[in-house]
């Protein structure tokens, strides 16, 4: 019976995360649609991330700062893992990432990013002696070839190396994002970490501009998609509240009941969301072999989730670890 309670707990707490999971992959996947469109406005890329991370903030603070009770020093005892939030997770993968989009079609840089599963199994391999399964490596094997059939390197892929390095730096930042939304020790709100690092990725960017080391500038232009033309704001308004607030806050629940290494692969999802928002925005449409990849990466993904149901490996083993 303790058994049947047990496997009845992880399956509720597999099916809670993926639906979070999803919900987050579907808002980040708007992302890279909407930045396109405002940076062919005439804002940087640094402008884009820090306008919408600190609308994201300001959407969740006053949630954060309820859910805190006025517990400073849990604020205090989390300081760091917030801060590194903010600048890796936050700020360091999402300039990265529209750096790589201004370079590149938004699918095949949200793809390059999301090699970023590979990099999770590899740090907990390494750091914490957490061995994948033959399901993760396989799952792992689908997702990746799932990749390279989306980038599709006949489309040009080689011609953009200034795109291909900050893709990069995304998929390093992204890892970086799973790796710290498990980390904790259980008692900092997923709102509070959201909001904080926000806060903080947001206004390292300003900082960052004012001193000339990204530049910073935006404009009130109209924003020009495939089928329609709209003022500045509501894309800029979509960006803070959809593809950051809800998605940071679900994918940090998501991570906490999956574990850094499931929540890494189910955010795969994301790729073919961000394939079909640039298609409708930007009729950048899909060919025949990326949509084969993109079953391919959803096999990775069921495969892979299969093998952590199967072997029962709770998701709270691994939350432990990272403490």
């Amino acid at each position: 019976m303790a058994t049947m309670t047990h496997d009845t707990a992880v399956q509720r707490r597999l099916r809670s995360g993926l639906i979070l999971a999803v919900l987050s992959a579907s808002s980040f996947g708007l992302s890279g649609s909407l930045a396109r469109g405002l940076m062919n406005a005439g804002w940087s890329a640094a402008s884009v991330v820090a306008i919408r991370v600190l609308v994201a903030a300001a959407v969740l603070l006053p949630i954060a700062l309820q859910q805190l009770h006025r517990d400073w020093q849990l604020l205090r005892r989390n300081a760091s893992l917030i801060t590194a939030y903010g600048l890796v997770a936050v700020a360091g993968t999402q300039l990265a990432y529209f750096n790589a989009v201004a370079h590149m079609a938004v699918g095949v840089a949200l793809l390059i990013e999301y090699t970023a599963p590979i990099a999770v199994v590899t740090w907990l391999w390494l750091r914490h002696r957490q061995r994948p399964g033959t399901a993760t490596v396989a799952g792992a094997a689908l997702g990746i070839t799932g990749l390279f059939l989306v980038i599709d390197l006949r489309s040009g892929l080689s011609t953009s190396w200034v795109g291909l390095v900050w893709a990069l730096a995304a998929m390093i930042g992204a890892a970086g994002y799973f790796v710290l939304s498990a980390h904790g020790d259980g008692t900092l709100p997923g709102t509070v970490l959201a909001a904080g690092g926000l806060l903080i990725g947001g206004l390292s960017l300003l900082a960052a501009g004012a001193v000339g080391i990204v530049p910073l500038h935006a404009t009130t232009n109209p924003v020009v998609f495939q089928h329609f033309t709209i003022a500045w704001w509501p894309p800029v308004l979509a960006l803070g509240i959809v593809t950051a607030a809800v998605a940071y806050v679900s994918g940090i629940a998501a991570t906490r009941l999956l574990g850094s290494r499931l929540a890494s692969f189910v955010a795969l999802f994301e790729v073919l969301a961000a394939l079909i928002f640039a298609w409708a925005l930007l009729g950048e449409a899909p060919r025949a072999i990326q949509l084969l990849g993109g079953i391919l990466i959803l096999g990775g993904v069921i495969v892979v989730r299969r093998g952590e149901l199967t072997t029962g490996e709770a998701p709270a083993d691994e939350y432990a670890t990272e403490r």
